[in-house]
């Protein structure tokens, strides 16, 4: 398989391979009173350091850690000595400190060494392999620079298996933080970041020195040994903190006979830090957890008739009342992928209803739910004790953090607790009745934004059709797939289902997070950082489409993911997830902007047919079977074949095609006969549109040279029918969009704003044309009126050939847009006023055009001091086109 070659480069055992606990025999420390003292002196080095009895433990004495990896590969031996250096230092450190972290004794669960900075050997399982030693170092010495504080717990976790029973250290200010996390161990956080890349680097020496007895280790596929995406932090606050309580709760204490929901009994159940101030977010969901169990139970206890009569008329405040009714009804299932696929709905649209809230007496709608959530308005509205309940579910990374967790495709169905659906379900019901006494007190109105209509779908057609043929090879693909996660496999199936069903929102909020996991597998293994994979804690960022799309890492290395994806792969995924003019599906659906009853089947089926694609890329190379069938290779070729079609280069592209083809109508639309015109008396024709023309001519003659020879011809530059052709022939050539310069995005603005204009001239002449010829027709102008439309005609004879002098000149700009970096300063601050000019010019033209001004007259010496500007600026090579001349 594609990652398993990939993954043979770099590991000898997969890091995500859970070690086995280590046996009663081989803990390693139990606090006594004694070891609690300050040490007097500092320890010896490890590596001279004696098990104190070897009648402790069973079998014989363990050679020392140094000793052990000198008899491993050369690689395996540099990670060893990084990590016995900083290890040894930091435990001198800790002992002349004091030895102990801020609390006292080690937190319960761990098994640390005297002096509570590192244990004195590792487990044979943290130690076996050179890969589990690389772990070691990346997962033990690079979070110490992550500001969470509480080694002990992470080196309890990750050598023994085991979870400290005690919560996290609160939250402090981050540079209360930093001492706090750094101090008790000896490091300052400087010196733990050189730890950090002591550690990478030693990583990077052992891949590069792994022996080929190694790789043979690495077999396994990595999607098939990653057992959750969830890093031990969270996978800890999510699956189990909540369930530490076995206390009941009595649900009448929160809910009355008449559905009324007693909000204080919940707030009360928060927990908060010394300060009063924030929210103790572990000892909140602990203590919540009771409250949730007895929610779900009291929801499994009505019937759907008692639960709408009940709770219906709370979720009206949503504008989607039926999805939360849905979301009852999955609950009686426990269906694990429903019950996800529910919480994410679910989630998106309370994050929609809330902004609806928020514009009551706020203005601009924060993006972020954390933000949302934090805001003064819905405090108001709410109170900061419900916003502080809705913030420990979602919204805050220190909380469960729910709805980031699923739609960023970091768990997997069965790690999501029911209850917590249930209760979120149970909390916008609560919502619902706070805010109906609000508004009854303000005699305020809520008013719900219109959904986000995803248009011109025309440009999503890109894959065909997906036949059931299609979506049965896809099933099985899937299954075998090296981009599929195996604990993921469900919302992958249940992604297809839906399609088939016709439930195409359904499709996409299932597919697009297990999209975004797939490339995070992909990622991870490119870019050699596997510990990427799983959610990162609270003081650091996620590994989202954002960091993976990008083209440098955050180290400032080259992003390694685009040159395994390829161009065309990655302006797909640009164009649908991330271009501010695409479709953005995952940012609307996930937003709750979305109306999820009317998802456009074209949309899914492009994303469906594109996921199809990664399947059959990152598989096996015995499948060639697949890739080759007869209803999967036209896909593989549409997918190597895409080109952008939302970037601001394309999107310039269209409007130049756009403008040109509005133009070329000037010539079929009705005029007034010659023989009319010269009966008019008074009025006399303008000689001066045939100059214009000769100089439109002899401008494009000194661009001939930068035009593709088929499609020009000197002896009549200002031809129609040529210059469309060689805007066509312009327009199909290939630009690259990714990663484009600020400078060249600043460029591509203005020269969009130049085709914009010209089209609305074009778009005024065709209406303003129209119009007086019926006038003429039916003798209903008055002779002034006879006068400027007279003059209308002669003026046009020059503005079109003018316009397609500037839709030529921008085109060529943009052919050559990637030499916008050779430009000094000061000769790109000249371009871009050039250009600036040529674009007021434009839309000078636009209001003189206008059916309100109809000023004829003023639009020849405007067209004149434009074409000299043109002119000179030509002469001069100071555009794109002329840099290498």
């Amino acid at each position: 398989m594609w990652l398993v070659s990939k993954l043979s480069q770099d590991h000898t055992h997969s890091p995500f391979t859970a070690h086995p606990a280590p046996r009663p025999s081989q803990t390693l420390y139990r606090p006594s009173r004694a070891s609690l003292a300050p040490a007097r002196q500092p320890p010896r080095p490890l590596h001279l350091q004696r098990r104190s009895s070897p009648g402790r433990r069973s079998g014989p004495p363990r050679c020392s850690r140094l000793q052990s990896a000198a008899r491993r590969p050369p690689g395996h031996r540099a990670a060893a000595v990084v990590a016995v250096t900083a290890v040894t230092a930091a435990r001198a450190r800790a002992a002349r400190q004091g030895g102990h972290p801020p609390g006292g004794e080690p937190p319960p669960g761990w098994r640390g060494a005297p002096g509570g900075a590192f244990p004195r050997s590792a487990p044979a399982a943290a130690c076996a392999t050179p890969a589990a030693h690389a772990v070691f170092i990346v997962q033990v010495l690079a979070p110490l620079s992550s500001r969470r504080g509480g080694i002990f717990r992470r080196l309890g976790v990750l050598l023994h298996g085991s979870r400290p029973a005690a919560p996290p250290l609160p939250r402090r200010p981050l540079a209360q933080q930093d001492a706090a996390a750094f101090a008790p161990h000896g490091l300052q956080p400087a010196r733990a970041s050189q730890a950090r890349r002591r550690a990478c680097a030693a990583l990077v020496s052992w891949r590069t020195s792994e022996t080929g007895a190694g790789r043979a280790v690495t077999q396994m596929a990595l999607s098939e040994s990653v057992t959750t995406c969830l890093s031990p932090a969270v996978h800890y606050v999510i699956c189990e903190l909540g369930f530490e309580k076995k206390d009941t709760y009595d649900i009448n204490n929160i809910v009355s006979e008449n559905g009324e929901i007693c909000w204080q009994a919940i707030t009360d159940r928060v927990c908060y830090l010394e300060s009063g101030q924030s929210v103790d977010y572990i000892k909140s969901i602990r203590s919540l957890g009771p409250v949730c169990e007895s929610v779900n139970l009291h929801f499994k206890s009505l019937t759907k008739d008692q639960f709408v009569a009940q709770y219906a008329l709370w979720f009206q405040w949503t504008n989607y009342t039926e999805l939360f009714l849905e979301v009852f009804d999955v609950l009686q299932h426990t269906q694990t992928t429903e019950i996800a696929l529910g919480l994410m709905k679910l989630t998106s649209h309370l994050e929609r209803a809330l902004g609806d809230v928020y514009l009551l007496i706020g203005k601009d709608c924060p993006f972020l739910l954390k933000d949302l959530l934090a805001s003064e308005e819905l405090t108001v509205i709410f109170g900061q004790a419900v916003m502080n309940v809705l913030r420990v579910f979602v919204g805050s990374p220190y909380g469960l953090n729910l709805r980031n967790v699923l739609w960023h495709g970091f768990a997997s169905p069965q790690e999501i607790p029911v209850k917590y659906c249930a209760m979120l379900l149970f909390l916008t019901a609560g919502l619902g009745q706070l805010l109906q006494t609000y508004l009854l007190q303000t005699k305020c109105v809520l008013i719900h934004r219109p959904y986000v209509t995803l248009i011109s779908l025309e440009e999503l057609n890109i894959f065909p059709d997906l036949s059931h043929e299609t979506l049965s090879l896809a099933e099985e693909l899937v299954k075998l797939s090296s981009f599929v996660l195996k604990t993921m496999l469900p919302f992958w199936i249940a992604a297809l289902t839906a399609f088939k069903q016709g439930r195409y929102a359904d499709c996409m909020i299932l597919l697009l997070p297990q999209l975004e996991a797939g490339l995070r597998l992909i990622f991870t293994a490119t870019n050699k950082c596997p510990n990427r994979l799983l959610t990162a804690e609270s003081s650091a960022v996620y590994t989202t489409f954002d960091e993976m799309l990008a083209k440098q890492l955050n180290n400032e290395e080259i992003n390694q993911l685009p040159l395994v994806l390829e161009e065309p792969t990655m302006e797909f995924l640009w164009d649908f997830l991330n271009h501010q003019e695409g479709p953005r599906i995952r940012d609307h659906l996930s937003h709750g902007e979305i109306n999820l009853k009317a998802f456009p089947r074209e949309v899914a089926n492009q994303m469906v047919a594109f996921a199809v694609t990664l399947l059959c890329r990152f598989s096996d190379e015995d499948m060639v079977a697949f890739k080759e069938h007869v209803v999967i290779k036209p896909l593989m070729n549409c997918a190597s074949c895409y080109r952008s079609r939302f970037h601001p280069i394309s999107l310039l592209k269209k409007q130049v095609l756009e403008c040109m083809k509005s133009i070329h109508l000037w010539s079929e639309l009705p005029i007034v006969p010659e023989e009319q015109v010269q009966a008019i008396k008074g009025f006399e024709g303008n000689a001066e549109a045939s100059t214009f023309v000769l100089k439109t001519a002899e401008i494009l003659s000194q661009l001939q040279q930068y035009m593709p020879q088929n499609c020009y011809s000197p002896d009549d530059p200002v031809n129609s029918d040529q210059t469309d052709r060689l805007l066509i022939e312009l327009c199909n050539m290939h630009i690259c969009t990714l990663y484009s310069p600020r400078s060249v995005l600043e460029i591509l603005v203005v020269l969009r704003k130049i085709s914009t204009q010209c089209h609305q001239v074009s778009e005024q002449v065709i209406a303003s044309i129209e119009l007086r010829y019926k006038q003429w027709i039916n003798k209903t102008l008055r002779s002034r009126q006879r006068h400027n439309y007279l003059r209308m005609l002669n003026s046009i004879k020059f503005l079109s050939p003018v316009l397609r002098l500037i839709l030529t000149l921008i085109t060529l700009e943009l052919v050559n847009i990637h030499l916008v970096y050779k430009k000094n300063p000061f000769d790109y601050q000249q371009y871009l006023k050039f250009l600036k000019s040529v674009l007021q010019y434009t839309e000078n033209l636009v209001t003189y055009t206008s059916p309100e001004k109809n000023k004829w007259d003023e639009t020849m010496e405007l067209t004149n001091k434009a074409l000299t500007k043109i002119k000179r600026f030509s002469d001069e090579k100071l555009t794109l086109m002329q840099l290498d001349t």
